[in-house]
């Protein structure tokens, strides 16, 4: 039996039985009538990454990695059954009074008191199982001679901070599979966003109420950030879809409203599409309802609908593309925008249900959305056309541009087989959208507006500064596994603000740095 220190270190060699995420002999042997053995994934060095299918192996080797049953958050430690593995209250009890019992005893006097607890679940039948695990209590003591039930009390109170820690834990990490939307939390930085926005509120109001607007001086100024309060009319401004003279907007306004409507009746409600458009409205469908599947909001009928019409017009009017699997996801940050600026600024959109809003409002939400939406791909369009051109160019330039910053960080991912595309392609794909909260997303896309000569160029940076802010714990990982997991997971959930405006000013610096020498772009055959 090796070390617990050599167990964790060496996780896929030794644990022999099925445990998430380990290939089976299925994955790792080939056919039987074949009798050959499928590649390693990875390769286990700069070779790995030329095979083709070795993500996909490696995909489909983890594919039950992320069991929304698995409990990878067990306070006791040592157990064999995870689901065993909860502390009663009871056995929080017990431990209280013997930490108590230590204490009476005089084992430590400086003020600091630690117990080792041992937590037996003894034999219940023939078929019963045995746990042991061990729990360590540390309370601190102001005095010597403490009353007992006083004791008892803070304790239970230390036991229930543990498992509410625990809880938090596994909501944070429920909430960060690979692939996964982060979790819709708008409410958790309203107060430093208007902190942080309101000096800016006064110098916003007078530039949208001026006669002629100043595009360039409201970029400036929402660079950095936009206030809650100013930000549908200003995404509204900044992505084109309403004029700079402040007469004709409201006209505008209920023009195009008129024919985002008019665009609805003619090809979304009618029975003669073709098979190319039934087969993209499929896609669709498929689509939305797995958007954001842990979020009420997304759920409701509603709002699935309005997405469906969005997207499906938009793909009927761009052939060149068509619909592509993550523009979907390019629709939510303006849908809750616009939610927001209905509902008021205050109020709480996890609770929100649109069933509460008028029609005249729904629809304001979802043509404005549309519209917008329309807009801001207008400069990356080449990314959804057929094999996704510009994806491609953009990961090899992220390539090039991160070996040239940072040979030590390229050198590491080479050596241990990953390809930029594998990991990179999702972030130019859907824009960050799916490794930031939400909030964080709606923050990061005031600057991408305000890019002067549009967002597609500065976006690369972006990915670049995101990239180099995980350089000391990628390379902490030695194994190809062992880097995928963390650039498939980062741990973005706790994120505010204040990343977002390092990281735009990190990508700032570095485009700056590299204006004068674009030949750090052209890629090398």
């Amino acid at each position: 039996m090796s070390s617990s220190s050599e167990a964790g270190s060496s996780f896929w060699k030794n644990n022999s039985g099925r445990i998430p995420g380990r290939p089976t002999a299925t994955s790792r042997m080939g056919p039987a009538t074949g009798g050959g053995a499928v590649r390693g994934v990875g390769g286990g060095g700069p070779g790995g990454a030329s095979s083709s299918n070795s993500f996909q192996d490696y995909q489909e080797s983890v594919s039950d990695a992320w069991d929304l049953g698995d409990d990878e958050f067990c306070i006791i430690s040592g157990t064999v059954d995870p689901t065993a593995a909860r502390i009663s209250k009871k056995m929080s009890h017990s431990a209280a009074l013997n930490v108590i019992k230590t204490h009476r005893s005089g084992g430590d006097r400086s003020g600091r008191l630690a117990a080792e607890v041992s937590v037996h679940r003894g034999n219940s039948g023939a078929g019963g199982t045995t746990v042991t695990g061990t729990m360590t209590v540390v309370e601190s003591l102001d005095e010597l001679k403490i009353d007992r039930s006083v004791t008892e009390k803070a304790l239970a109170q230390h036991c229930e901070a543990l498992n509410h820690v625990n809880e938090n834990r596994y909501r944070q990490r429920f909430h960060a599979y690979p692939g996964r939307p982060q979790l819709l939390k708008l409410s958790s930085n309203v107060a430093s966003k208007d902190v942080e926005c309101e000096s800016k509120y006064e110098k916003f109001t007078n530039i949208l109420e001026a006669p002629l607007l100043n595009l360039i001086a409201l970029k400036e100024l929402s660079w950095s950030g936009i206030p809650r309060r100013m930000r549908a009319v200003t995404w509204r401004l900044l992505s084109g879809y309403l004029p700079t003279s402040l007469e004709r907007r409201n006209t505008l306004l209920e023009r195009k409203r008129a024919d985002y409507k008019k665009l609805v009746q003619q090809y979304f409600h009618v029975d003669s599409r073709d098979e190319i458009q039934q087969d993209t409205y499929r896609q669709i469908h498929i689509d939305v309802p797995r958007m954001n599947p842990h979020v009420s909001l997304f759920q409701q009928k509603l709002v699935q609908e309005m997405f469906e019409r969005i997207l499906f017009i938009w793909a009927i009017r761009h052939p060149a593309s068509g619909y592509v699997q993550g523009i979907n996801d390019l629709v939510t940050p303006f849908f809750i925008v616009f939610l927001q600026e209905s509902l008021g600024a205050e109020k709480d959109l996890e609770q929100c249900q649109l069933g509460d809003l008028s029609l005249e409002q729904r629809d304001i939400i979802e043509s404005d959305s549309f519209w917008c939406l329309s807009k801001f791909l207008d400069c990356i369009q080449d990314n959804y056309i057929f094999a996704q051109l510009g994806i491609q160019e953009k990961v090899n330039q992220l390539k090039e541009l991160i070996q040239r910053i940072d040979g030590t960080l390229h050198r590491h991912l080479q050596t241990h087989g990953v390809d930029y595309l594998q990991f990179s392609f999702r972030w130019m794909n859907n824009l960050l959208t799916r490794e930031l909260p939400l909030y964080c997303t709606i923050r990061l896309w005031d600057t991408y507006l305000a890019e002067s000569d549009g967002f597609a160029v500065f976006q690369l940076y972006v990915c670049a500064a995101f990239l180099l802010h995980w350089r000391e714990q990628l390379l902490q990982e030695k194994d190809f596994q062992g880097l995928m997991l963390l650039l498939q997971n980062l741990p973005t959930h706790s994120w505010m603000d204040s990343h977002i405006g390092v990281l735009v000013a990190e990508a700032f610096r570095l485009k700056f740095t590299y204006a004068d020498t674009p030949k750090h772009l052209e890629g090398k055959s």
